[in-house]
């Protein structure tokens, strides 16, 4: 049976203090979490921060991830952060492909699939995000698009025991931070979809063990009927991921699944 995943994705929110204070308010609530798995992934500037905070803490259990790695180990990339140095900082998962950074910063599926290889090889888990645009949407083409995220994300080197270490965030474009979210039936089809296209690509085995996770306005009020759909495995949560009381509340629903 696949464990849920709850990952927080703070974007670019949070500085050292508010974070540590957040971690020492949410460790607390998260009594009693078996059967969910639980990644915080902070700005950059932050992720030493947390993991100290965490060990601190005595919680051990839960990840702490990046929102973004390059491809190359090392080099003369101003401004980029390299796998290596995630590990070093204690990162064990790293966002990938989310869409602000395909809309913002030029990010492709070329892009997306050097730094899935990247994180694999050095031992990360990625979090590959996709999904559809309101317009790709409206016309009728979300599971192509989805499909064509998915084939070329993953397209180059990766192997079927590489992928089955992958999470996979379907993220509607036009449900992040819109306050909309995609209808429990919606992301179940989607996510359903997603799960028969790695079967095809790697084989029944592997296709069982990835988690989908669904991402785009999840809240403590939604989680559960998303939760309760068969093929969804967990939740990207970005806003109300930032105040420890709502993370808490989307975990323990994940719990109870």
């Amino acid at each position: 049976m696949r464990v849920p995943v709850i990952a927080a994705n703070w974007k670019m929110y949070k500085t050292t203090g508010p974070a540590v204070e957040f971690v020492q308010d949410l460790v607390p609530r998260l009594g009693g979490r078996e059967g969910v798995e639980v990644v915080i992934c902070p700005p950059f500037t932050c992720i030493p921060a947390v993991a100290s905070a965490l060990f601190a803490e005595g919680e051990r259990g839960i990840g702490v991830g990046a929102q973004n790695l390059h491809w190359e180990k090392e080099g003369a990339f101003t401004g980029e952060v390299s796998a290596p140095m995630l590990r070093d900082l204690g990162c064990s998962h790293v966002i990938i492909g989310h869409s602000e950074r395909r809309l913002y910063f030029g990010e492709t599926d070329l892009t997306v699939n050097r730094r899935v290889l990247a994180a694999l090889a050095n031992g990360l888990t990625p979090i590959f995000c996709l999904g559809e645009t309101l317009e790709e949407r409206r016309a009728g083409i979300t599971l192509s698009v989805c499909a064509t995220q998915l084939h070329f994300g993953l397209e180059e080197g990766i192997s079927a025991e590489e992928a089955a270490r992958l999470i996979i965030a379907y993220e509607p474009v036009w449900a992040i931070g819109t306050g909309v979210n995609a209808t429990p039936g919606d992301a179940e089809e989607v996510i359903s979809f997603l799960r028969g296209q790695l079967m095809k690509e790697y084989g029944s085995e592997v296709a069982e063990r990835v988690r989908i996770l669904y991402g785009g306005s999840v809240k403590p009020d939604n989680i559960g009927p998303i939760m309760a759909q068969p093929n969804v495995d967990g939740a990207l949560v970005g806003g109300a991921s930032l105040q420890a009381e709502s993370f808490a509340a989307i975990v323990d629903a994940a719990r109870k699944r």
